[in-house]
């Protein structure tokens, strides 16, 4: 349970008559609610509030349901389903219009930094306390003032917008303000404990009410009708105090608390993140599983996939140059060099670790029949071809919700070889932030009837039969890589770049595939506990 379950918890049983015990000598809420009619009968006869036309009575019958009286008409009408729990003796349920005194939307009126009084805005009210600071004034006639005018107590409730519903306790004004027109004064008897009413608002029986009353559209927003429809739990007068001093006792506590939390849930991110990090370092070290002496070496893969270039060479769908491969060897000094038709070349400094003697260092362009970058689109709002764009490769996953789409003329100019296949890595090769950022593709999680990357991401297409694809993508995801990614790539600080030549030499330790299963197998078993 995090801090803010924990106080939506605790404002619950508040409300619910379950935080501080009931004392049978305290005054009823009957006799409070009673009192608070003849204030507003009084304020009514002074022409200080109009009457409410909506104005009832909530009671309890003999047949222990609950009525609604509406004092207007005399029309009384059963409640029972709209009482979502009962609430101790001497407590009563009531409309938040019934004890409200006003209901008063705000002023309308443009921010200005002189003019004739202050106006507090939406924006203005951050973590429950206006920024008086900021605060602009407005233009507005002396007769009005009064009509907008912020009181001590006073409640502002957010009518619409990201903020709707949220609400501000007014408990001091520091000089004469109003408020603005996005903004719901409300205004009820001062037998009622301010904190009280607040602590109502913030629970969550508040926001289920309002959810409901909410109007949804592209902004939503919600209006005094809601506000005053509300059915709030009133407890004795004294019983609200004691609520109030307890909540009031909890709060630093909730608030250590919540900190605490975040503290935790940022150590145990942190942790996961080391352990991932472990484990795939573990893995591509060949430390994760055993190697096994039926499984081959990489030695023996490699021949493999030279046949397979072969015979792709052959029908056409290779070029010869890819049979151009280097061979990483070890010498006789214990040097790691590279062979290829250029002679050899100690690499020695380029070899991150060591490995299994049955793994071996390539280059990541001799296991791959097709390394490119993909172009860059004309897009369309047709809805046929998407393009894979950086932010479709997040570390999550890909995603191809995130997708544009092009111009669906325009796949005409693409190679066939340029279409995404099933389990093509897709690496994203500019921009700070997003630069090396890598995820798998699914044809399953596609949709549409192909698609094409962007000129920002580099696909990588491993021999399928011999690469395992997930293995490459945890290489790729370790921090032998991602913690050198930037002194890889080239260009200026803001714009780097994964060149697709780098792309290609990079050394990738090979074991046989058969292993390659069992390590993809085994980091997906030993991560899944942490998540």
């Amino acid at each position: 349970m995090n801090g803010k379950q924990l106080k939506n918890s605790i404002l619950q049983w508040a409300i619910r008559g379950k935080l501080v015990p009931q004392d049978p000598n305290d005054e009823p809420a009957s006799v409070l609610l009673d009192k608070i009619r003849q204030e507003k009968e009084r304020l009514i006869k002074e022409k200080k509030i109009k009457r409410d036309k909506n104005a009832s009575i909530i009671y309890r019958g003999e047949d222990n349901s609950y009525y609604e009286k509406i004092l207007a008409t005399g029309e009384v009408k059963c409640i029972d389903e709209e009482i979502p729990f009962d609430v101790p003796n001497g407590w009563e349920w009531e409309r938040w219009g019934n004890i409200s005194q006003s209901i008063q939307y705000g002023y309308n009126a443009p921010a200005l930094e002189h003019g004739a009084i202050k106006m507090v805005r939406i924006s203005d009210i951050q973590e429950n306390c206006v920024l008086w600071d900021n605060v602009p004034y407005c233009q507005i006639e002396e007769n009005d003032i009064d009509t907008y005018l912020l009181k001590v107590n006073d409640i502002l409730f957010a009518r619409t917008g990201g903020t709707v519903g949220k609400s501000f306790l007014v408990e001091e004004v520091p000089e004469k303000a109003i408020y603005a027109g996005y903004l719901i004064r409300t205004r009820y008897s001062s037998l009622l404990n301010p904190r009280y009413m607040k602590s109502f608002m913030e629970s969550q029986l508040y926001w289920e009410q309002l959810k409901n009353g909410t109007i949804a559209t592209a902004q939503p927003n919600c209006n005094g009708k809601t506000l005053a429809k509300m059915l709030l739990p009133i407890p004795p007068t004294k019983e609200q105090d004691r609520i109030v001093e307890k909540l009031t006792q909890l709060s630093s506590f909730l608030d250590n608390y919540g900190l605490c939390q975040d503290r935790l849930n940022l150590l145990n991110k942190e942790i996961k993140e080391q352990f991932k990090k472990s484990i795939l370092q573990e893995a591509i070290q060949g430390k994760l599983v055993p190697q096994l002496t039926e499984e081959g070496t990489a030695q023996d893969l490699l021949e493999q996939i030279k046949i397979e270039k072969l015979n792709l060479v052959k029908v056409g769908k290779l070029k010869k140059s890819a049979l151009a491969t280097s061979v990483i060897f070890r010498g006789d000094d214990n040097k790691y060099w590279e062979k290829s038709e250029d002679g050899a070349v100690c690499i020695d400094e380029e070899i991150p670790f060591e490995i299994p003697s049955n793994w071996a260092w390539v280059r990541l362009d001799d296991i791959c029949s097709f390394i490119h970058r993909g172009k860059s689109p004309q897009y369309s709002p047709i809805k046929k071809y998407p393009v894979v764009a950086q932010k479709c490769n997040q570390w999550a996953g890909f995603s191809i919700e995130k997708a544009k789409f092009i111009e669906p003329k325009s796949i005409t100019s693409y190679n066939d070889e340029y279409f995404l296949q099933d389990r093509d890595l897709m690496w994203n090769s500019t921009g700070l932030g997003t630069l090396g950022r890598m995820a798998i593709y699914y044809t399953i999680l596609n949709p549409y009837e192909l698609a094409v990357a962007d000129s920002h991401v580099t696909v990588i297409r491993p021999y399928k039969t011999h690469i395992v694809s997930e293995y490459l993508y945890y290489y790729f995801a370790s921090n032998t890589v991602q913690s050198v990614i930037e002194d890889k790539s080239d260009g200026s600080t803001k714009q780097k770049e994964l060149a697709t030549k780098t792309v290609k030499s990079y050394l990738v330790p090979l074991p046989p595939f058969v292993e390659q299963l069992r390590i993809v197998q085994k980091i997906k078993s030993v991560t899944s506990i942490m998540s």
